[in-house]
Formats: structure tokens, sequence, C-alpha cells
């Protein structure tokens, strides 16, 4: 503990003496104290990536406490999720405002936002350390608390979007050493059954998506059934071939004679090779040294079609350095048909996984008029390779 400057045992050892409702106010507490802080306040990013929602600090005015939601786009707090750095701005005579990323293993959380009337160098440090603090204790407290949930919703939320976003990962993005990830998922104005979803054991990564047919509660519930099958033989541990089989077969007995379309893959972090099973879905798009092509696979039916052969296990092709785009038929269809997604993925080829998908889903957005009228989905794997002996998974980035 010889730089734990922050005092980051007794922060977290408060954090956790407290209801988990509590715990931003025990960080708030030690920052305000500690530091001489005039405000300090917690910013969630919502589910969609283009608002955020504000936690007050309880004894802060109603002139610090600023809005309830804020516009990320062109924002301070864009810059600070943009770039995973502080960001510090002078506010004239009132001081400086201080504002660093709360983000776990490539998850951006949110935003902590301080208000000093001085600042030091090594102020900002420690801000850093414990905005790194601050994310282990969300991602901890938000199993026992509904606080977290509320702080990811800008709107009111229906039935069957309540049952879809339980089926997701609680973290859409992922950063490690062989990989990073990252997935976004618009809700249509009626629910039309979207999931996507990964997993990393010791020596593979797993992901899948998916696209149940229908609309509204239905959907979300045939969505439940196609993505717990999935998992269900993922964590049985049988082959990538069985795990489609199971997925099928799931669908066939209380599928309600309906299907979904799919991707599974399997990825070996030792660079040994990929697998892919295509059940009726769009093709993936791989950028490779500049160059964005579709990945052209054979297509089995879709899960639940009851004249099915047995599902084809394809390679794929993946190098260090290659960039993989799974997505949905939302992402292309009706009027998010006019939105050019290879250009999109030629010009963010430089920005982070969270940047890309966060693009493609605000141009699906804007072509719709903010009315999707089909869920849009997209998940962006940059495959890095195998690690060297003793690398370590990025937490900060």
């Amino acid at each position: 503990m010889e730089r734990d400057r922050f005092g980051l045992a007794e922060v977290l050892a408060l954090a956790e003496d407290a209801a988990p409702v509590r715990s931003l106010d025990v960080v708030a507490d030690n920052l305000r104290e500690r530091f001489g802080a005039r405000y300090v306040s917690f910013l969630f990013v919502d589910v969609v990536g283009r608002r955020l929602l504000r936690v007050h600090e309880e004894r802060a005015s109603s002139q610090e406490r600023g809005a309830d939601q804020v516009s990320l786009p062109g924002s301070v707090y864009d810059e600070v999720l943009r770039t995973q750095k502080l960001v510090q701005v002078t506010e004239g005579a009132q001081g400086y405002g201080v504002f660093a990323p709360v983000t776990n293993r490539g998850d951006a959380i949110g935003v902590l936002e301080l208000h000093f009337a001085h600042v030091t160098q090594d102020v900002l440090e420690q801000i850093e350390e414990a905005a790194h603090a601050l994310a282990y204790i969300i991602v901890t407290d938000r199993r026992f608390t509904d606080l977290y949930h509320w702080g990811n919703r800008t709107t009111t939320v229906s039935l069957a979007a309540e049952i879809q976003r339980q089926l997701l990962p609680s973290a859409p993005s992922c950063d490690a050493a062989e990989f990073t990830l990252a997935s976004a998922l618009v809700p249509a104005s009626d629910i039309a059954g979207d999931t996507y979803d990964y997993s990393l054991d010791g020596d593979t990564l797993h992901l899948s998506i998916t696209d149940a047919m229908g609309h509204d509660v239905g959907a979300s519930l045939i969505a439940t059934l196609l993505i717990n099958a999935s998992r269900g033989a993922r964590r049985a541990g049988v082959d990538l071939a069985e795990q489609a089989r199971q997925t099928h077969q799931a669908m066939i007995d209380h599928g309600r004679r309906t299907f979904a379309t799919g991707q599974l893959l399997r990825i070996a972090l030792d660079g040994s090779g990929a697998q892919l099973v295509n059940a009726g879905h769009p093709w993936p798009l791989r950028l490779r040294d500049g160059t964005l092509e579709e990945i052209e696979l054979h297509v089995n039916l879709p899960f639940g079609v009851p004249v099915q052969s047995v599902y084809q296990v394809q390679d794929l092709d993946l190098r260090p350095g290659d960039r993989l785009v799974l997505y949905t038929d939302g992402m292309q269809e009706r009027q998010a048909e006019a939105v050019d997604l290879p250009g999109l993925l030629r010009d963010t080829a430089t920005e982070h996984p969270r940047e890309v998908v966060r693009a493609m889903v605000d141009a699906v957005t804007e072509a719709c008029k903010g009315d999707v009228r089909d869920d849009a989905t997209v998940l962006c794997l940059d495959w890095h390779g195998p690690c060297l002996e003793g690398a370590f998974v990025n937490a900060d980035a």
C-alpha cells in the first residue's frame, strides 16, 4: 500500500460498511473532506450512450447541483469518456472543474465531477485513483440496489424493454490483453427481440448476437428462451456445434413456432483459431489494414426452423489488428438503410470500439429521426492476438 496516497483501503472499507445505496455519498464525503472539494457528483451514462444522469451530492446547493440530465455529444463529459483521461476546466473566479472517467475493464460507467477553489497536480492524480476505486464500488454494489439501473435510464422503460435489458451482459464493453470489444442496442419503439452476449473463460472468448422474430413482449420472451438456451449449453462446456443444436432445439420445443437468426462465435485466446455458426444472420464485417469486407459465410437456416440440418461450424480468418463487426438487420432496414455502415467503419478505424458502436447507433437513430422501428444491435471486436506471458487485463482503457 506504499502508493495508496488516496487512502483506497479506507474508502473501500467505508463503502462496504455503508448501505449499497449510500456508497456514492461515502466517496463524495471522503473527496470533499480530503481535498476540500466544494461539490462532488457522479454522472451515469444512459443505456443508449447519448445522455448522462446525475446523482447529486446531498449537501450540494441547488445552484451547484447542475442539470439532472446532460446531453453527451460535444460536452466535456464526452471528451472524458472518449479519451478516458481526466479533464480540468478553469471556471474563472469560481475555481476549477475536474472530470474523471469511471471505468472498469473497458466498461465506461460514467464520470466523476468535482469543483475546487484550488487544485494541485497531486490532487488530480489522487482523483484519478478515486475514480478507479469508485468503478469497483459501483460494479460490486449494483447487485444490491436499483439505484444503478435507474442511473442508466432517461426514458420510461416498457415491460418488453425491461425483459430485454436483463438478458444483456451487465457491461457492454470489455478490454483485455487479447481483445477489446463493445456492444450497443437501440431499442425499437416496439421491442423486436435483439440480444448480444459475450463471456470470457480461461482460453476462449465466446460471442453471440441474435434477433428473435416478432415484436413487443412476445419477442422479448423468445429472446429470453434463445439466449438462456445458448448460455446453458455454453456453461455446460459443449462444443460450438452442440451449443447451436441445443439453442435450435429449445426454439423447436418452446418457441411457439417462431424462429430467430443469430451467430455464435468462439475465439481461442492463444490465437490458434476462431469458429462461427451462422443461423440465417447478416454476414459480419471485417476491417483489415484499411480494407473493409463482408465475410461471406455459409448460412444455415435460423434457429427454430423445423427443416434443419446439422449446423456448420466454420473457421473464421481473424488476425491481430483485425476489427470484426457483428450486427442485426435493424442497422440497415427501413430508414436505417440510408446509413453508410462501411463508410462509418472506415471513418472510425482509429477509434476505440466504444466510440465505433456509439457512432453506428447515433447514425441509425438520426436516420430514423429518433423513432427506431426495429432493434438495431451491433458488436465490435478488435482482435489484438495472444498476449505475452505475464500481461494483464487493461482495466482503465
